[in-house]
């Protein structure tokens, strides 16, 4: 049976027997600066609350399953969840599908947060169905950019059912789904997708730019110098599109007068007098 224990409690008190062992001898700052170094040799000690063994090893002898239900009963206890509980859970990595499993079946927010970040951490392929739901309905602003996260690191694998769920996705959705599709590789519906929303965006340039040049692909250049042309375009704007057709390869080097451009007084002669 793994203890509920906060084992965070357990190193501030080591923390304190570092701090008297060292009094007028060491300054505070300096202690500060060494919590990174002292939570490392924290993990090696063995503690009588956890019945003799250390930070590092108290739950890396359970299985997945077991380490889940410690997870789940320190959440409802309110008991501080400790990195060496994650950490042990992300190095079982042959037992992931417990772990999805679980994320498939549990609507707990604040549980699904540490499931999400678990998988992240141990790189294994996802219920893709399921980190859609978190991204397209009803779940917190949290949760939808943890399941964005991973699946951008997975965008080629997941590109198909992202696809099949663009068409019908809000704005607001779609400019996730486009994040995780600027992540794959190049692929003709892609790219058709990122110029119709950039074209149809010209509001927001910067955010659809960030999307053209992630993804790469040089047919871009044509639609990015007819957006530059524009006379009416802001000079934030204008750089950010610069920005993205040097990026993919291109350039513009056309003269333009900014001078009466409220970004560009702020931006650049802000800029000039601060350098003064």
């Amino acid at each position: 049976m793994v203890k509920i224990i906060d084992i965070d409690t357990l190193f501030n008190k080591y923390i304190e027997g570092y701090v008297y062992e060292r009094v007028g001898k060491v300054k505070p700052e300096e202690i500060e600066n060494k919590i990174p170094e002292l939570y490392v040799k924290f993990g090696d000690e063995k503690l009588p609350e956890l019945n003799g063994f250390t930070p590092n090893t108290y739950y890396k002898k359970e299985d997945a399953k077991t380490l889940l239900q410690c997870l789940k009963q320190h959440l409802k206890e309110e008991v501080e969840v400790s990195d060496f509980l994650c950490e042990a859970l992300v190095e079982k990595k042959e037992e992931s599908d417990v772990v999805i499993r679980e994320i498939d079946t549990q609507e707990d927010e604040i549980y699904l947060a540490y499931l999400l970040n678990i998988l992240s951490d141990m790189k294994v392929e996802v219920n893709v169905s399921r980190y859609l739901e978190f991204i397209l309905y009803d779940y917190s602003e949290n949760l939808s950019e943890l399941a964005v996260e991973t699946l951008c690191n997975q965008a080629d694998k997941v590109k198909e059912e992202v696809l099949s769920q663009f068409e019908g996705a809000t704005e607001e959705n779609k400019v996730k789904l486009l994040e995780i599709l600027s992540c794959a590789r190049l692929d003709d519906r892609i790219f058709d997708i990122l110029i119709a929303e950039f074209c149809k965006h010209q509001e927001n340039i910067p955010l659809y730019c960030s999307f053209l040049s992630k993804y790469g692909d040089d047919r871009a250049l044509p639609f990015l110098l007819k957006s530059i042309e524009d006379e009416k375009i802001n000079y934030a704007d204008f750089e950010e599109l610069r920005f993205t057709i040097e990026a993919l390869g291109g350039e513009y080097d056309k003269q333009r007068d900014f001078s009466k451009d409220r970004f560009y007084k702020k931006i650049v002669q802000d800029g000039k007098q601060e350098n003064q």
